[in-house]
């Protein structure tokens, strides 16, 4: 298949990441969904097809989407129902989202499930996504209605993390690899949120100062999220490139 040098890129790396995710067991049977805008309106954007493995993901084998396709989901080659409401209305609305990553981690879906689901600033990790959260606790099941993936989109918030209580976690980014590079912190600092809360003891929480100066320094890291992404994607060369057919 041909492509423009630009979407082939994106193919690749938007391939690698769902490898990257299968490798850390961030996946999770035939479901969740990642995405990565093709047109810079974000009307268009690439996508794993319905009931598609991580683990099977190729560049050639994402599925190219357009947002005002009314007909899609009559289609054989329909996308998974939830994933196209999900991803379409957040494209739809947020055109600077590049890229939308949807899984439920294991950490990150079980501090979704608590009462109080926030990530609170205890340490570097946790501290970097301090006031960089949406928080979405109205639940309401599968996405499988236009409705559902609207709520869900209006929840974000123009924030780059959505925590969806009961649910799990998206989030989304300029690049594939920033995004990639939040939701691999992320979930880290929800594993280290639960953990700590299994101590039970009371937490030493920093404040609003400090965390809001550790944002700003990882902000002076944002631009080098590329680096231990292509470390993976190399990685990947190495032991399984099938990712780029």
């Amino acid at each position: 298949m041909n492509y423009h040098n630009k979407e082939r890129q994106l193919r690749v790396d938007l391939a690698a990441a769902f490898r990257i995710l299968h490798r850390l067991d961030m996946h999770e049977s035939v479901a969740n969904h990642l995405s990565a805008a093709v047109s810079d309106d974000g009307r268009t954007f690439l996508m794993n097809r319905r009931w598609m493995h991580f683990c099977n993901v190729t560049a050639s084998n994402l599925q190219l989407l357009d947002v005002d396709d009314e007909s899609i989901l009559q289609r054989d080659d329909a996308p998974d129902i939830s994933a196209w409401n999900i991803h379409r209305n957040i494209h739809r609305a947020y055109p600077g989202a590049r890229v939308v990553l949807h899984a439920h981690p294991t950490y990150a879906t079980a501090l979704s499930t608590l009462k109080d689901p926030r990530l609170l600033p205890i340490d570097n990790n946790t501290a970097r996504f301090y006031e960089r959260i949406a928080y979405d606790t109205n639940f309401g099941g599968i996405a499988n209605s236009e409705e559902e993936g609207e709520r869900i989109a209006e929840s974000l918030q123009g924030k780059p993390v959505l925590m969806m209580g009961n649910h799990g976690v998206t989030v989304v980014g300029e690049t594939v690899a920033e995004a990639f590079e939040d939701l691999y912190y992320l979930e880290k600092a929800c594993k280290t949120m639960i953990l700590v809360y299994s101590a039970g003891q009371p937490l030493n929480i920093l404040s609003d100062e400090l965390a809001r100066e550790i944002v700003r320094g990882w902000d002076d890291f944002r631009g080098a999220s590329f680096a231990h992404f292509e470390q993976l994607k190399a990685e990947l060369d190495a032991t399984d490139p099938s990712y780029l057919n």
